[in-house]
């Protein structure tokens, strides 16, 4: 474990961008459960259903400790006056478009927020001194590395899709700065992430509610692909072990460090629709096609570095995971 490992300091101030999304809203629910103040930063964008995105926010906004902004991460000014109003100890930059196959429609949207949004948080970093600076990259970074599992050693120079791109351009400016201002920075590749009130273009979300509407559900590369589905409690888990924890200096004297945070156990999707089907109670009509542009075969991490530096590893079943967000959908549905 990391040498002097703490715990999570409940007296700091919390920024978190993407706070209205899927990742953002558990982590704020988890740091205000333990009485962590909370500043939540979102632009409330209609990528995918805004009404759970407020839905979100309404359970958020019953802790007292909880603060919400309305605001665009690639408008500078925006980001600066909520470092102005609030000075937070900890950055967590959860903000980004989201999507592999929607960057290949709408590539203005990624640069935009992942390129230029990221900058002006870095800047507000460099700016206001911060204790940690934790943002989030993506198992996309890897392309289709075929090397498995997938490791922070491993070369992540092919992105196969704008949002990958993205991502690694993240990482190389999260690197500069911390590197030149001696900023504390850990960047977090997340590997398929899914659970309650996760987001409608995932597939497991929109697989649901096709079938239990009776209509197909698409199956690219005839179902023959691998993803490392990782339970959202996994993450939550994985980042709040983090947050208090900035990364020591390397080789070149930068606080700088990334981590894996995946299952480290890729279901073959044909499986993974079986145990969906399982917990609705219902066969899906399969539609079988090609594989996608941007998409890749498999996803597999090695959270080696997590188990070495936290004693932890993402651990939840698939049918595990799969019940509790089949029983969220259809309480929240009606269904």
């Amino acid at each position: 474990m990391l040498n002097g490992y703490k715990q999570l300091n409940i007296d700091n101030t919390y920024f978190i961008t993407g706070g209205a999304g899927f990742i953002g809203f558990h982590l704020s629910m988890a740091l205000l459960e333990k009485g962590c103040r909370v500043i939540s930063f979102d632009n409330l964008n209609s990528y995918y259903d805004v009404n759970l995105k407020h839905s979100r926010l309404e359970l958020l906004r019953s802790y007292d400790n909880f603060s919400f902004i309305k605001g665009d991460l690639a408008n500078k000014e925006d980001v600066k006056e909520v470092f102005t109003l609030y000075h937070p100890d900890i950055v967590v930059n959860l903000g980004a478009q989201a999507g592999v196959r929607y960057s290949i429609e709408n590539p203005d949207v990624y640069i935009q927020s992942n390129v230029v949004g990221f900058f002006n948080i870095l800047e507000a970093c460099r700016h206001n001194e911060v204790d940690h600076l934790v943002y989030a990259s993506s198992s996309s970074v890897y392309g289709a590395n075929k090397k498995i599992p997938f490791s922070t050693e491993d070369k992540v120079d092919n992105p196969v899709s704008l949002y990958a791109a993205t991502k690694k351009s993240n990482e190389l400016m999260a690197y500069t700065y911390s590197y030149l201002y001696g900023i504390p920075a850990t960047g977090l590749r997340f590997f398929t992430v899914y659970g309650p009130y996760g987001r409608p273009d995932m597939a497991y979300f929109s697989f649901t509610k096709a079938i239990l509407e009776g209509k197909p559900i698409k199956v690219f590369n005839s179902g023959d692909m691998y993803r490392d589905f990782t339970y959202i409690d996994d993450i939550i888990t994985g980042i709040v072990n983090i947050l208090p924890n900035p990364p020591q200096p390397d080789e070149n004297g930068a606080p700088y460090k990334v981590y894996n945070i995946g299952n480290n156990k890729p279901e073959k999707l044909m499986d993974f629709i079986e145990t969906l089907e399982q917990c609705l109670g219902r066969e899906a009509i399969k539609e079988y096609h090609p594989m996608q542009a941007g998409d890749v075969f498999q996803t597999y991490a090695d959270v080696t570095d997590l188990m070495n530096d936290f004693n932890f590893k993402p651990n939840t079943l698939i049918n595990v995971g799969l019940q509790r967000f089949v029983e969220w959908y259809l309480d929240y549905y009606g269904k």
